[in-house]
């Protein structure tokens, strides 16, 4: 998913460029992004409260701020289970630092005597508690779409179970990774010292805690194979389910989590679960307590006293991303809530900020993006007349969401109790969304669902539905405005568009039909001319070095890759069709197209810490935002011609090197 902005100068109107954010002492034909975006950066020096600031975080933080102020409003003397009293005691609570470091850890002494109490006849109900919205001991579980049959709900067993995230943080030994492991491995004894234990058993638990998540990582598919369906799609039946993991109480787990009349699942990676099944035979039962004590523990900390989160902070911030300070209590405390009960806050935010206006001219954009990526599949000249059909098939099925749902979420069955713990409310909201996520097993898909909230300054698209959502976070200046030149919506906004319509078609997206089935539509001989396209055009990021010597990894954020490639082509092509793009006036210097290139580069103008680029590298299935510009656009014919580029020049690419995709 991306996301694009634009920077203007206060008072005037969006141009697409503002001269503040260009180095001119950088030339566009050697490095184009320090051309279009070194200014802004000088300009925007890293705040140490951030691991990464750019212009998207600004339009994020713009959000933030009109969420805050609606928010804050609220107060705390609103009827009792009003969504004006949910969300504003929720806040209020996270706010209360006072109250925070006067419990410690009272909030979570209760739990975690039930786990020391549990044998291993226990730890499958526990586990199970625990993946009903607090964790993912060992594994995960979910419930979704069935890939090939999008009108039905079903369960799906994933690997989990590592607190780092990535498999590569417990295997990796360069001296960045070895870093954060030591952290970690910090982190948890820290964690267990603050819930009572004594430096020497806090230590022993680290050891046990990293011994069970090391094993779980060892045998964890690598990022790259969670992007292939076919290898993921593993669907068993339930009696064949208890046979191959018998000790793995299933009908405990499904008990707890209220799973009923299940006949199937979907096992995503058979071997890690394999791993699990052995491990909670062999184990020995401390350890599983202690493991189970510490996920628990782990979730709950940024959220208990300022002990428990300056830890949290320390590990998963400062040595994972390099972020140096905490950001203020307002912003985490106002995330709970908006997150936890985004569409009740969506539900204010759209009345006071998302013009009708907006939704309309975003509606004739989406239509003119639409028709311009349908000439582009009529025209390639690498695929079939068969499969062209089938893709513009997908195409013209294409669901359009934008601002926000047409029905609302029904937060009306959740409790939140200013008299309990702040903790113990997050714990409430979090099993009220979860214990909904399961009860939509045996029901079917709901179409109208939005997998996003409307404050999100985002955009996705789905596969299992056919369909692209543009909230309203991103709907408004200067991402979007409805009063700014064709240059920059179609630079910004224009991107996101095509970017989105655009992931229908990637490595991934391009398994699923028009109905949001994984079904091959595609002939052998067109699916293997565009794997030779991906995979050059994977290499072209992969040849690039992101920090220390490391490389990006163009095959795990290929999907992003194609989506950025084809969105530009496709919003370039939809803007050369206004009356602006077919002309020629220069404004402030600059001609219609180097507008839209500069526009484009400006949305993702950042500083970034080194900690931050090699996590994402790690973590992140998008290239980072140089790579993002400078690789992207070095396949344009458009832009050469735009910015003069010639061969010997840095931004060059031969023509026989280029890949033109979608």
């Amino acid at each position: 998913m991306a996301l694009f902005a634009m920077t203007a100068s206060a008072g005037n109107p969006v141009k697409g460029v503002d001269r503040n954010n260009l180095d001119p002492e950088a030339a566009p034909g050697e490095n184009f992004y320090q051309y279009a975006c070194g200014g802004w950066m000088i300009a925007n020096p890293l705040d140490p409260q951030y691991a990464r600031f750019g212009t998207f975080d600004q339009l994020r933080e713009n959000c933030r701020n009109q969420v805050k102020d609606i928010i804050t409003t609220l107060g705390t003397n609103n009827p009792r289970g009003s969504i004006k009293q949910k969300v504003g005691d929720l806040y209020a609570q996270g706010m209360d630092s006072v109250r925070l470091n006067n419990e410690g850890m009272a909030p979570l002494k209760g739990y975690i005597d039930q786990i020391k109490t549990l044998t291993r006849d226990g730890f499958i109900g526990a586990i199970a508690d625990q993946h009903n919205g607090l964790g993912n001991p060992f594994f995960n579980s979910s419930v979704m779409a069935d890939m090939k049959d999008s009108n039905s709900n079903m369960l799906y067993l994933m690997q989990g179970g590592l607190g780092m995230g990535d498999r590569d943080y417990y295997l990796d030994k360069d001296e960045n990774t070895v870093k954060v492991r030591n952290a970690y491995i910090n982190y948890i004894q820290q964690l267990f010292q603050l819930i009572g234990y004594n430096k020497g058993k806090a230590k022993k638990a680290s050891q046990h805690i990293m011994a069970i998540e090391t094993a779980l990582a060892q045998i964890a598919m690598t990022r790259e194979d969670t992007r292939d369906y076919s290898k993921l799609y593993n669907v068993i039946s339930v009696n064949q389910l208890k046979a191959d993991y018998p000790n793995i109480n299933w009908n405990q787990y499904f008990g707890v989590l209220n799973i009923k009349d299940i006949d199937k699942v979907c096992v995503f990676q058979p071997k890690s679960l394999a791993k699990v099944n052995e491990m909670l035979k062999s184990l020995k039962e401390e350890d599983v307590r202690e493991y189970l004590i510490f996920k628990y523990v782990d979730a709950a900390a940024p959220y208990l006293s300022d002990a428990f989160a300056d830890a949290n902070f320390d590990m998963y911030s400062r040595a994972m991303s390099g972020q140096q300070v905490k950001m203020p209590r307002w912003k985490h405390s106002l995330d709970v809530p908006n997150t936890l009960l985004g569409e009740a806050v969506g539900q204010l935010y759209v009345e006071k900020y998302f013009p009708a206006d907006s939704k309309k001219k975003m509606q004739q954009l989406v239509d003119n993006l639409k028709k311009s990526l349908g000439e582009h599949i009529a025209t390639l000249s690498w695929m079939s007349p068969k499969t062209k059909v089938n893709a513009l098939v997908k195409l013209n099925s294409f669901t359009v969401k934008i601002g926000y749902p047409d029905k609302w979420f029904d937060y009306s069955a959740l409790d939140i109790d200013p008299n309990k713990s702040y903790w113990e409310n997050i714990m409430n909201a979090r099993r009220f969304q979860a214990e909904y996520e399961y009860s939509q097993l045996n029901k079917p898909v709901d179409k109208e669902r939005w997998y996003m909230t409307p404050q999100t300054v985002n955009a996705y698209y789905e596969p299992s539905t056919n369909e692209i959502c543009f909230p309203a976070g991103i709907l408004q200046a200067p991402y979007f405005d409805p009063n700014a030149d064709e240059a920059s919506n179609y630079g910004a906004i224009g991107v996101v568009i095509g970017h989105e319509m655009t992931h229908g078609f990637d490595d991934q997206g391009r398994n699923f039909d028009h109905n949001g089935n994984m079904v091959d539509w595609w002939t052998a001989e067109d699916a293997a001319k565009f794997q030779e396209l991906a995979n050059k055009l994977g290499a072209q990021y992969s040849a690039e070095i992101v920090a220390d010597g490391v490389h990006a990894n163009g095959n795990f954020t290929m999907g992003e890759n194609i989506a950025d490639h084809g969105g530009l082509r496709v919003a370039y092509s939809a803007f050369k069709k206004t009356n602006q793009g077919k002309g020629d006036e220069k404004i402030d210097g600059f001609t219609p197209d180097q507008r839209f290139f500069l526009s484009y580069a400006n949305v993702w103008a950042a500083n970034i810490t080194k900690e931050e680029m090699l996590r994402r590298t790690k973590q992140d299935p998008h290239s980072l935002g140089v790579n993002r510009v400078n690789v992207a656009i070095r396949n344009l014919e458009e832009f050469f011609n735009a910015f003069n580029v010639m061969p010997g020049m840095g931004m060059w690419r031969a023509p026989e090197d280029r890949v033109i995709i979608w």
